[in-house]
């Protein structure tokens, strides 16, 4: 094999690929804007709409308002609740979401409270509310807070009027302390979400330029005109690996560069994610994961090129790497769910060991014997990708399947 001729295909193909806007921008474009999107963009919306639900008040209906008149007072005057008059259709306005949440007195609540009711009965109050949606339960919260700040209130009352010290009521005192760094809760808040959109955006900058210079180039009919050049079919699909190689490659690490600059400059989206906590990302750590992400992108890249080859048209190869996509979303999102630990196990499954090692790199951590395995158990899968990749070249009826 002449390494020159793989050299030749990869120019020719390279300047085919810049030539697509779809490529420019798959590859170029979106990763650079991506997480300056999600966080100044989505995350103000998100930030403003939480702080909007939290400071809004709430359309709040008594019922029964009569047998807890001290109760319905402190409602009236809360600051979070806007009372209205009692309907019988309250539950139905729930539903419509004209009305956020409903308080049901028992007729006997006060006498109850005063312990005239005679018997063991606690007062019992009921909450009406429309279960996930989000203005509704953040009301139900609300009230939940003020009730139990009612219910403290009589148990102080209760205790003074005997005569007892306050203290009865808080017999321990625990005081919870941090001993970890705040850069490291900081990295641990965030940590989660990059190496899943590196790890997506590393397979969806192969997808595109893989699939069009496999699929694309048998629908238009050019790829009969390459293999009767003098170049050999394995000098031709090293030199279009290495085009979707490096697609993948660039993609990830402008991802990586998109989001430590907006880490940097995006402050308070940072301390609206990490609750007040310190988060930088050092260049140790960067170099770190996309050493990972290496061998990652060859086997990505290789997965590609043998699904892509095999489809007939250009849109019959999206058909066959878009379950690719969503089967890589499960174990790129790992590192996303709480309690998941990384082990040696988990460092021979792919995907899987990049997204929960990254984490801990993206976090402070640095095991470096399995950050050397997973990088060698990569490099296995990667090596056997290209090998299938090298060998559906080399069939002519995949090449030419009809």
């Amino acid at each position: 094999m002449k390494l020159a001729h793989a050299i030749i295909v990869f120019r020719k193909e390279l300047t085919d690929a810049l030539r697509d806007r779809r490529n420019v921008f798959a590859v170029l474009i979106f990763p650079v804007v991506v997480f300056p999107l999600l966080s100044v963009g989505f995350g103000e919306v998100a930030e403003s709409s939480v702080k909007k639900l939290r400071t809004q008040k709430a359309s709040l209906m008594l019922i029964g308002a009569e047998h807890a008149p001290g109760l319905a007072e402190k409602l009236r005057t809360h600051e979070g609740f806007e009372v209205i008059p009692y309907s019988p259709d309250y539950a139905r306005q729930i539903g419509d979401k004209k009305l956020r949440v409903a308080l049901e007195i028992p007729s006997d609540f006060e006498r109850q409270v005063k312990g005239e009711a005679g018997g063991e009965a606690l007062p019992s109050l009921r909450i009406y509310y429309y279960s996930a949606e989000p203005r509704s339960e953040a009301a139900a919260r609300r009230l939940e807070e003020v009730l139990r700040d009612y219910r403290d209130m009589i148990v102080e009352q209760r205790v003074t009027a005997r005569g007892l010290p306050a203290a009865l009521l808080h017999p321990v005192e625990a005081r919870a302390q941090n001993v970890a760094s705040a850069e490291k809760v900081g990295g641990l808040k965030l940590a989660g979400m990059l190496p899943y959109f590196i790890i997506l955006l590393t397979l969806t900058g192969a997808v595109n330029v893989a699939t069009d210079l496999t699929a694309g180039e048998k629908e238009r009919g050019t790829l009969e005109t390459i293999l009767s050049t003098a170049v050999g079919r394995s000098e031709l699909v090293l030199g279009k690996f290495l085009l979707v190689l490096l697609s993948s490659l660039v993609t990830s690490a402008l991802a990586l560069a998109s989001f430590s600059f907006t880490m940097q400059f995006a402050k308070s989206y940072t301390q609206e994610m990490t609750r007040g906590h310190a988060y930088s990302i050092s260049l140790t750590a960067v170099a770190a994961v996309f050493l990972l992400v290496l061998p990652l992108a060859v086997f990505f890249a290789g997965v590609m090129l043998s699904l892509a080859l095999f489809a007939r048209s250009f849109k019959e190869a999206q058909g066959y790497v878009g379950p690719v996509i969503l089967l890589s979303i499960l174990p790129a999102a790992m590192a996303l769910m709480p309690g998941v630990e990384f082990s040696a196990k988990l460092a021979l499954l792919p995907v899987v060991n990049v997204s929960l090692l990254a984490r801990e790199i993206f976090t402070g951590s640095f095991p470096w014997g399995l950050i050397g395995l997973v990088f060698g158990v990569n490099c296995v899968y990667a090596a056997a990708a290209l090998f299938v990749a090298v060998r559906q070249f080399h069939r002519e009826e995949v090449l030419f399947r009809a």
